[in-house]
């Protein structure tokens, strides 16, 4: 009995350490995960708190948790089972899809630096307050669908990360990934929102520190907002970047990935500092790249308007 009861408790304890060493490593792999979606999760950031201008204060928070929620849905719902489907029967398709999302983040990025250099003019998007009596189901309705598509590049940066490792594992880190980052992104988007606010209340304080605080705040919100519009233009061309040179790295080819290994491995024997140059060497080289992907996906998308704009012109002659 005494034998059996050891043996029960070694089991026990053997299971316990197993699910510990379980949950480190869908905690080391959504950590992992996380890290290289940077670039998705700081554009989604600075994207979501244009679909509460103009709304009343009291609906924003209201408004971003609906998005949120639909967020969760697109991961959870849509995306997470395609990607695991797709990752059983076709795990050669995720690299190429992959190199699809890093090619559009590289579009987006060059698409924020032409607007920066050549502005469309005075065009000002009409608020959500200005859109009728169903504002709040078109601006969520909107702000899911942009979602959708940067929630499937996250979801599948995510998926190609943890492509090796079991089943289950690749289950539970895309829950943690896709539920962490939604939690983190639209948490940060409701703080963004209410930062003016906090600070209109904090301006009326009796107190004379609390008021310049709370004018500082309410002054420094659109550079705040600016700065993070630029983080995310140079987040999304290194991670495309990137992307696309481990993508072309594991289809075979040789160039431009092992130029920047080289590079890489230089750099990183400079005595003291080689880490950080070799890690800044290779994130410069892979937004140089982004830049040039970039600039010539936008080269095509702007002549094709153009076509287009000629044979409309041609068409009302």
């Amino acid at each position: 009995m005494a034998g059996g009861l050891a043996a029960l408790l070694d089991d026990v304890a053997a299971m316990a350490k197993m699910a510990a060493a379980s949950t480190d490593d869908i905690a080391a792999a959504s950590a992992r995960t996380s890290a290289k979606a940077v670039g998705v999760v700081v554009d989604d950031a600075a994207v979501t708190p244009q679909y509460v201008r103009g709304l009343e204060p009291a609906r924003e928070l209201p408004i971003v948790g609906r998005i949120a929620r639909g967020s969760l849905i697109n991961k959870l719902l849509i995306i997470l089972p395609i990607a695991l489907l797709l990752s059983w029967l076709a795990p050669w398709a995720l690299t190429p899809i992959l190199m699809l999302g890093g090619t559009f983040l590289c579009y987006e990025g060059a698409e924020k630096i032409w607007e920066l250099v050549h502005p469309h003019g005075e065009h000002e998007e009409e608020p959500a307050a200005a859109s009728g009596a169903d504002a709040e189901k078109k601006v969520v309705k909107g702000a899911v669908r942009t979602d959708l598509i940067l929630s499937a590049e996250i979801m599948v940066i995510s998926l190609n990360t943890v492509a090796q490792e079991p089943f289950l594992l690749r289950t539970a880190v895309l829950i943690v990934v896709g539920v962490g980052l939604t939690v983190l992104v639209y948490g940060a988007v409701g703080v963004l929102v209410k930062m003016d606010d906090i600070g209109l209340a904090m301006a009326r304080r009796d107190s004379p520190g609390a008021q310049r605080f709370g004018r500082g705040l309410v002054a420094a919100m659109p550079k705040v907002m600016t700065a993070i519009s630029y983080i995310g233009m140079a987040a999304m061309l290194w991670v495309g970047g990137h992307i696309l040179l481990e993508g072309t790295h594991e289809l075979g080819a040789a160039v431009p990935y092992e130029w920047v290994h080289h590079l890489e491995e230089a750099l990183a024997g400079v005595p003291g500092v080689g880490g950080v140059l070799a890690w800044l060497g290779a994130t410069v080289c892979a937004m140089i790249l982004g830049v040039i992907v970039g600039a010539l996906v936008l080269l095509v998308v702007l002549g094709i308007g153009r076509l287009r704009g000629r044979t409309a012109d041609a068409q009302e002659a």
